[in-house]
């Protein structure tokens, strides 16, 4: 069986899929790429090369990690190498406009969205919606520049301020208010294709801030729960903000398993909201998606696990390796 080597730049988010490897018996190794130096003359290792760098790496101060993932993943494919969520689903990651457009391109419902190209853009784009609307970095991940703004005279003072968030690559997306139906959002986790199980996160205290890894809920420097950009509640240690969607059955699983199979995603999370006035709207798909250990713990099956036997069955010597 061929070795497994995991991309990340996050050692912190790592130990649940080792966990998962062992357990199943693989043979593994983890390539961090925070910096280092890329050989192009060389050969790259035989082996099945899972990639799982996120958006959001630059705010762990990881700010080369996107582009060393870029030409690591450049190197393994014009060699030939298998990878899984490779060099196109890095660009999906990276960026809430590829997601958005290829979403739409699928027939799936998004908010209705503009991409302000430049700091100086935001207030012209910000003027074809009525306010409320929301602000959001383009190249996001934990909820990175969103806002929420009452009218375009606050969004003004925003943008001329010492506050304002410049955007790892200069985006910013004004987008539509969503009226939740109710305080909660789903995130639909797939692997290799199958629905593993749908997971509810309370935004009342989770805000904007969905990460479902432990790791994400506490502040490393005080210890304490984080108060996330949107919460309206605070929240508390012993509040799980992660529940697992029991019997979730709706014709968008499939529209999201054919997403997936369209764009070659092989392990993703995506996430939706129902809203007030009866829409249901697809607005991020997560390629590097972490699993909150308590709603794994009781759901029917493992979402590590079974990510791990399905890059065992890959990485099997009668698997296609067809990307």
């Amino acid at each position: 069986m061929a070795k497994i080597y995991a991309l990340h730049e996050n050692p912190e988010w790592f130990p649940p899929f080792a966990r998962a490897f062992e357990q199943e018996g693989l043979e593994f190794e983890e390539m961090l790429l925070t910096d280092g130096a890329l050989e192009l003359d060389s050969v790259p290792p035989e082996g099945i090369f899972w990639s799982r760098i996120s958006a959001s790496a630059h705010t762990r101060n990881h700010n080369l990690s996107k582009d060393y993932a870029r030409a690591v993943l450049s190197w393994l494919e014009a060699h030939g190498r298998r990878t899984v969520n490779g060099r196109r689903i890095l660009e999906l990651e990276m960026s809430k406009v590829d997601q958005l457009t290829a979403l739409k391109a699928a027939g799936i419902d998004t908010p209705r969205t503009v991409a302000a190209i430049g700091r100086h853009r935001i207030l012209e784009a910000a003027r074809r919606f009525e306010a409320p609307f929301i602000t959001k970095h383009n190249q996001g991940g934990k909820g990175l520049g969103v806002r929420g703004f009452e009218s375009h005279e606050e969004l003004a003072a925003y943008v001329a301020s010492d506050e304002f968030e410049e955007p790892q690559d200069g985006i910013t997306l004004v987008q539509e208010y969503i009226q939740a139906a109710e305080p909660v959002i789903t995130r639909v986790e797939l692997v290799g294709g199958e629905l593993i199980y749908a997971i509810q996160a309370d935004t009342a205290r989770g805000g904007f801030q969905l990460c479902p890894a432990d790791a994400c809920a506490i502040d490393a420097e005080t210890g304490k729960p984080i108060m996330p950009p949107g919460a309206t509640i605070e929240p508390v240690a012993d509040q799980q903000l992660f529940s697992l969607r029991r019997d979730f059955d709706h014709p968008i699983i499939g529209k999201y398993i054919e997403f997936a199979r369209r764009n070659n995603i092989e392990v993703c999370g995506i996430e939706f909201m129902e809203t007030a006035d009866g829409r249901l709207l697809t607005y991020d798909v997560n390629t590097n998606t972490n699993y909150n250990a308590l709603v794994d713990a009781e759901a029917p099956r493992s979402a590590p696990r079974a990510l791990a036997r399905y890059l065992a069955r890959i990485a099997s010597p009668a698997a296609s390796f067809a990307v």
